[in-house]
């Protein structure tokens, strides 16, 4: 499974917001964690369900996410 295939978007789970394909784990969620100092062995430790590779989804994601052009009229 590739990466984007990991992350899904469904209206009916969690709102619609992007999560882990196959669980209710929000990619926020996950990203926050890490923010907060949480470690990857934590994470897998806390939420036995997903994997490394969900983990670096969920980090991939965001930084597509927040990758985007800037465009200034002059």
């Amino acid at each position: 499974m590739s990466k984007r295939q990991r992350i899904v978007i469904d209206p009916a789970v969690c709102g619609g917001r992007p999560i882990v394909a196959g669980t209710r784990v929000r990619v926020a969620d996950v990203l926050d964690a890490l923010a907060s100092g949480a470690t990857t062995d934590e994470l897998l430790a806390d939420f036995p369900y997903l994997s490394r590779e969900d983990v670096l989804a969920c980090l991939a994601y965001g930084a597509r996410a927040v990758d985007h052009t800037v465009v200034q009229a002059a």
